[in-house]
């Protein structure tokens, strides 16, 4: 889609501006991406995909426009700020014509779909952030429930997915002290990569000799972390190992990495201890016996699909049969904390087929269970060479269903987040039976507290509320970049020590 943004003619920086539209362009309009013509010679009589977005000042009000141009005809809003709003420090500024575009382009977008997305106006990755804020300010659930529908258009079924999933924020925040972080190990191996995935950065099967010199470099991070901690007086909340799929390690490489965290990582105030099995042809007793033995009370087993031609579209070398049993051989080692993923909008998938890998998962009874949406993302086989795909109104569908069938069986959602590119618009959610609720999940979603990460892949996010300032501090993503980085990857830890200072004695 051309976009315009004649925003200049008052010297507001329309460059600032061209992230905010691309995302409102992104939720109304999925399928298009942006372009930014030149001015010369542009007639926009006849144009099909387009947007114009022009800014018009009086003493009293400036009008902020939308035009939009589809094949079924031209769209157009406005959106009125007083002008005052504009003489103010050029942040506030920036954030005052950044909602006018979105709003304007919004109403005049929906206005020629003849309909409106489920979470209406809104934008970015957390929606969750604006009912939590109005919630911690005073306002009542049900306040910040009328808020959403009101002032974003959200649709009522997902305003209360959000206020709900604010309440879990707050009650998290209230359980965090200020002299604690989380961690965040990252695998970045599995047996095969999925053909939905971009972020797995090994298969093992390619990579086998990085494994070990992979893990002498992790557990040398780990070292270097821990003494960071010690200095800055800071201990762990919880443990959260993801990847890729941390179970690719063998049971004697999981005990040395878990023996080492052990070692060297203050742990003794850690309530939450997670680690993603999630690929059923990596999962044995002995490995389980090794994660449980190490005070491992969480793990992942994640089907994504119980269909299997499902399972066989997306690249999986196992059956729906291997989930149950792995499902199976867990509870018998002791684990009484279990998450399942599944994807709605896989290849090959239908909304039937959907709601009996559900009802699957739900004969499972596993106590956490994440329902995520398909995002199509940058470097994955969907996105390279494409698939047959359920429509965005079956994926709506699928989501309908398990929102239904998760509440009436005493699931709460408890975190929730969106991503670029996701079939529908729609969102990811954490479903929790009460008091199973996953607490490095919603710091991470968040934002709640600082996340410290090793490993490739892993980004470790500082954060401190009291300035409002976030710091990321990316790793590698590839081993083989992670191996040959290692020097930068242990200076960066310092960054621990510039951002808290060292500890008070």
């Amino acid at each position: 889609m051309k976009l315009y943004l004649d925003l200049d003619n008052y010297d507001y920086q329309p460059e600032r501006y061209k992230y905010a539209v691309e995302q409102m362009m992104l939720t109304l309009f999925p399928e298009e991406r942006p372009e930014y013509p030149p001015r010369e010679g542009r007639t926009l009589k006849g144009e099909t995909n387009a947007a114009r977005f022009t800014l018009r000042r009086s003493p009293v009000w400036t009008t902020v426009r939308a035009q939009v141009y589809r094949p079924q005809g031209m769209g157009q809003a406005a959106v009125r700020v007083g002008s005052g709003e504009l003489d103010r420090p050029p942040e506030q500024v920036y954030h005052t014509l950044q909602h006018a575009l979105k709003m304007a382009f919004y109403q005049a977008g929906t206005a020629l779909l003849g309909g409106e997305p489920p979470w209406g106006a809104l934008t970015g990755v957390r929606p969750v952030k604006l009912p939590t804020r109005e919630m911690a300010a005073g306002a009542t659930p049900e306040q910040a429930r009328a808020s959403l529908e009101r002032d974003c258009y959200v649709s009522p079924e997902r305003a209360k997915l959000a206020v709900d999933c604010a309440q879990a924020s707050l009650d998290a925040q209230r359980a965090l002290k200020e002299d604690e972080v989380s961690l965040y190990v990252g695998i970045p191996f599995c047996p095969t990569r999925c053909a939905y995935c971009s972020f797995v950065s090994a298969d093992v099967g390619r990579t086998l000799k990085l494994l070990e010199p992979y893990l002498d470099a992790l557990l040398e991070e780990i070292g270097a972390l821990g003494r960071v901690l010690e200095r800055t007086g800071r201990g762990l909340r919880t443990f959260y190992m993801g990847g890729g799929t941390p179970t690719t390690l063998s049971a004697g490489q999981l005990d040395r990495l878990l023996a080492r965290c052990r070692e060297v990582l203050p742990l003794e105030g850690c309530t939450e201890y997670t680690v993603e099995a999630g690929r059923p042809d990596t999962i044995d007793r002995e490995k389980l016996e090794v994660l449980k033995r190490h005070g491992v009370g969480r793990i992942s087993i994640n089907p994504q699909t119980l269909e299997d031609h499902v399972l066989r579209a997306i690249g999986r070398k196992h059956a729906a049969g291997d989930i149950r049993a792995a499902n199976d051989l867990a509870r018998s080692v002791g684990f009484d904390c279990i998450n399942m993923d599944l994807i709605a909008g896989l290849p090959q998938d239908s909304c039937e087929g959907f709601r009996r890998s559900l009802e699957g998962v739900l004969e499972m009874e596993p106590e956490n269970i994440t329902v995520h949406t398909l995002a199509l993302k940058k470097g994955s086989a969907l996105m390279e060479r494409g698939g047959s795909l359920p429509s965005g109104a079956e994926v709506a569908e699928m989501l309908d269903f398990s929102r239904e069938i998760l509440i009436q069986r005493g699931y709460r959602p408890y975190y929730l987040y969106r991503q670029k590119y996701m079939s529908g618009a729609l969102e990811n959610v954490g479903w929790a039976k009460p008091g199973t609720e996953n607490l490095y999940n919603i710091i991470m979603m968040e934002e709640l507290q600082t996340v410290v990460s090793v490993g490739g892949g892993g980004v470790t996010k500082l954060v401190d509320h009291a300035a409002g300032r976030i710091v990321r501090l990316p790793n590698p993503k590839y081993p083989h970049d992670y191996l040959t980085l290692r020097e930068k990857v242990l200076a960066q830890k310092e960054e621990l020590v510039r951002f808290y200072g060292p500890a008070v004695p």
